[in-house]
């Protein structure tokens, strides 16, 4: 592989190059701006592509600051294409570019400030769903940042959240340069074990991750940050984006999948990227593209629904490499997994069709919920099994619910709930809480739902409740919510009912690490059925089984909630129950973990 220099390439013939890379992303631009129905191209990607084709027009006026030169796009890719496949089973020995891959390398390369010749972008947003080969182009961009760019001492650095992470960049780009001879011998290039070196300029590549003692005191002409949406917080970023200062053109190249955290640094680029798009904001330096499937609003004219995940027609939008990389009999195992499994779901819809969850989605299928009922439930059906109670206390007029939970001889989990509402509640009249004061009505005149005089809660009937299910049951433990009387509550039934040092009734706080476990162990049993979860039938509680919504994190993680924190819609006997199953998964005391819960109960505020 001869050294790849500006000089040496015929402008005009351009025959250096396999391809004419350049015009097959301008082909890619005008097919994607056109999709105006969005039918293969979601809204980002139609943006993108605008934005190039308007660029090209804007690029002949000589007050405009930038030119597109289709020499770098061109080599850029033609690299791309000489490197090899280091894992899979390929038709060709080399890479061989997908269209949107083209245009995204010859538009990030291509670009260039007319007074300078240097990269015009120098920071780039990509996001697309799993298996889209994003590893192996980084790989490869990486690999000609280090050695194509002329660029003097080029430090090429792939950061991520943990080591093993970085490596998925940093290992694909190795095993291509050990797979090179030519290469190799071209820049002076040698692979080490944990990085890669340039003879020809004194460059290198490294892989860095956000734990490393070493990220400061870097001068990267490339950085990549690889899933960016794992990162939990913006240190490594920051580190990576503030260490240019020296570089010409330095590039920060972000690629991710979707994931849950709206609130991290992943998606605030993300909306950066998306209002360069939309040219709510002008950021000339900055490339975006994100490939995705379409909400209501991303249509024009908007549309009352957005795209069915389940309908494949809509994949291609979330994988451009949809029968290249990505193979359709493949994503129809993961869909008919997804419609079966609410934690499959999420999983699909994060990275495989690139759709960020941290709004939260419906959690339990009521129809499943229903089938579970069995209004005959009655305490006689605990007698003789261990038993917990969780409880979720309420202020002023807010409802309290306490649950009581067991497992039979079957396997099958026991739950029967009781609700309690102060007065007070009933009497509102104003228009938005009309609907609901009826169904406290109903509830009440139907016994499911328990009144206590006067604009608060009335705790002392609640522990009167818990008192006499103690006194009749084998109540194991008793497991309240985050709040000021429940301290207060779970201290008075430890020192009538605790035995020994160890407590009876414990505060949980609601959080992921928390109420993951015992919530997918609900989620699981009413998906099962009868078989595995029968409960009371308390309307109350179907009523907040459906009001239940849930944030599913990217580490498998779920947070039942309101759907927003000011919701009528109460899911307080979801919590409770939660609170309930939460100790009864706990493994043996005698190794340590039940001592360890208690701890993190206490303490995990």
């Amino acid at each position: 592989m001869a050294a790849r220099s500006r000089e040496t390439r015929s402008r005009a013939t351009d025959t250096g190059h396999a391809r004419d890379y350049a015009a097959i992303a301008l082909a890619y631009a005008k097919r994607a701006a056109s999709d105006k129905k969005q039918v293969s191209h979601c809204k980002w990607v139609r943006l993108a592509a605008q934005r190039h084709i308007d660029d090209l027009k804007r690029s002949r006026s000589a007050a405009w600051g930038w030119k597109f030169d289709p020499w770098h796009a061109n080599d850029i890719c033609d690299f791309m294409e000489k490197l090899p496949h280091v894992e899979g089973v390929w038709d060709k020995p080399t890479i061989v570019l997908e269209p949107a891959q083209i245009f995204v390398l010859a538009v990030v390369f291509g670009w260039r400030v007319k007074k300078t010749g240097l990269r015009r972008f120098t920071v780039v947003y990509e996001e697309v769903a799993r298996k889209n080969a994003k590893s192996t182009k980084t790989a490869g961009i990486s690999l000609y940042c280090l050695a194509c760019e002329n660029e003097t001492g080029p430090q090429v650095l792939t950061a991520a959240t943990t080591f093993d992470q970085a490596k998925k960049v940093f290992h694909p780009a190795k095993r291509m340069v050990e797979k090179m001879p030519a290469l190799q011998e071209a820049f002076g290039i040698i692979p080490w074990a944990k990085s890669i070196t340039c003879a020809d300029n004194g460059g290198y590549m490294q892989p860095l991750h956000a734990k490393s003692k070493t990220q400061d005191g870097h001068n990267p002409h490339l950085a990549t940050m690889d899933e960016l949406h794992a990162h939990a917080d913006r240190g490594l970023y920051d580190v990576m984006r503030s260490a240019f200062g020296a570089r010409k053109q330095p590039l920060l190249w972000q690629i991710t999948t979707a994931g849950s955290n709206t609130h991290g640094v992943c998606y605030e680029q993300r909306t950066m990227a998306t209002k360069v798009l939309e040219r709510s904001v002008i950021a000339e330096h900055l490339f975006g593209i994100i490939f995705t499937l379409d909400g209501p609003k991303d249509f024009e004219p908007e549309r009352k629904v957005g795209d069915d995940p389940y309908d494949e027609r809509n994949w291609i939008k979330a994988n451009p490499l949809l029968g290249a990389a990505v193979q359709l009999d493949e994503l129809r195992q993961y869909a008919i997994e997804a419609k079966n499994s609410p934690s499959a779901e999420g999983e699909f819809k994060t990275k495989r069709l690139n759709l960020w969850i941290g709004a939260a989605t419906a959690w339990l299928n009521v129809s499943q919920w229903i089938a579970c009922a069995d209004p005959s439930l009655r305490l006689s059906d605990f007698r003789g099994l261990d038993c917990y109670i969780g409880a979720d206390l309420a202020d002023k007029d807010d409802i309290t619910a306490v649950t009581l939970a067991a497992v039979d001889g079957t396997g099958r989990l026991l739950v029967k709930t009781w609700f309690f509402l102060p007065e007070a509640a009933l009497a509102r009249d104003d228009p938005a809480s009309k609907q609901i004061v009826e169904l406290y009505r109903q509830w009440k005149n139907g016994r499911h739902l328990w009144t206590t005089k006067g604009d608060f809660v009335d705790h002392n009937r609640v522990e009167r409740l818990i008192r006499r299910l103690i006194t009749a049951l084998v109540v194991k433990r008793v497991t309240f919510d985050q709040f000021a009387a429940a301290q207060a509550m779970a201290s008075r039934l430890n020192e009538d009912f605790a035995n020994g040092d160890e407590p009876f009734a414990s505060i949980l706080a609601k959080n992921a690490n928390n109420v993951a476990d015992p919530a997918k162990d609900l989620e699981a049993r009413v998906k099962a059925g009868a078989h595995q979860l029968r409960h009371d039938g308390n309307p109350v509680m179907t009523w907040m089984a459906g009001n239940a919504v849930v944030d599913r994190r990217v580490n498998g993680s779920i947070m039942p909630k309101k759907e927003t924190p000011m919701s009528a819609n109460k899911i307080d006997g979801i919590d409770a129950t939660v609170n309930a199953i939460a100790p009864m998964q706990l493994p043996p005391a005698d190794d340590g973990s039940l001592d360890d819960f208690i701890a993190r109960m206490k303490n995990a505020a």
